[in-house]
């Protein structure tokens, strides 16, 4: 059985980083469509079981409307957190793979999800890096309990060298879209650089045509493109 987990803090504090460019109905706005894209594309990879991890009523609401587990926190302790805890209820039920990635990835495929999850196998966990190479934007372990996770940059270059440490040989995979995590403005003007049918997309896009956000402008988006390279 493969299970992925997706952790989700809440919507109404959501993305900070983007306060400067944003107002709190929009980040919120903008978490949601997100999760949306994540939830979608998990369903269109046909995995076994898709988790949502978080103690935010709205998301759960969201989740079993997209027909997705909600497994509910205690209290918001972080995404390492929230990630442990889908990892031992994946132990518990006896889960072969377990697959994690975050909800502010909107560009994540289904074929990228696959690739991920059949990646993994016992002693060889699959790590997906961010696009700066500093974060981990995907993680696939056989079994769950494989080893600690522990997020937040640099985890990328330390998640391997957990794995090492345990005796595994991690294998990395480069899936553009699972890579792009919307964090900064730089981010969405380079998540429309990108194009795509996506929610998120259409959110932002729709974003762009107002006058005061000249950062998403065709301009911003070339610079944004040129930093990622």
């Amino acid at each position: 059985m493969i299970v992925a987990a997706v952790p989700i803090k809440d919507l109404m504090h959501a993305k900070q980083r983007l306060v400067s460019v944003l107002t709190p109905a929009e980040r919120g706005e903008l978490a949601r469509a997100m999760l949306h894209d994540v939830l979608q594309a998990l369903a269109a990879a046909e995995l076994d079981r898709v988790w949502v991890v978080t103690r935010d009523p709205a998301v759960t609401a969201i989740a079993r409307g997209l027909g997705v587990e909600p497994l509910a926190e205690a209290e918001n302790r972080g995404h390492t957190t929230a990630v442990a805890l889908a990892q031992a209820e994946a132990a518990r039920r006896g889960v072969g793979v377990f697959l994690t990635v975050p909800g502010d990835v909107p560009c994540v495929t289904a074929a990228e999800l696959r690739l991920l999850a059949s990646a993994a196998s016992e002693g060889a966990p699959a790590f997906a890096p961010s696009r700066s190479g500093l974060g981990t934007n995907g993680v696939a372990l056989a079994p769950p309990a494989a080893m600690g996770l522990t997020f937040g940059e640099p985890s990328f270059s330390r998640h391997l060298e957990t794995a090492r440490s345990h005796g595994l040989i991690p294998r990395v995979l480069a899936l553009p879209g699972l890579g792009l995590d919307i964090d900064t403005p730089e981010d969405l003007a380079a998540l429309l650089a990108e194009g795509g049918a996506t929610e998120t997309e259409r959110l932002v896009s729709r974003w762009s045509s107002d006058p005061g956000r000249a950062f998403l402008r065709p301009r911003a988006i070339g610079s944004a493109q040129d930093s990622l390279r």
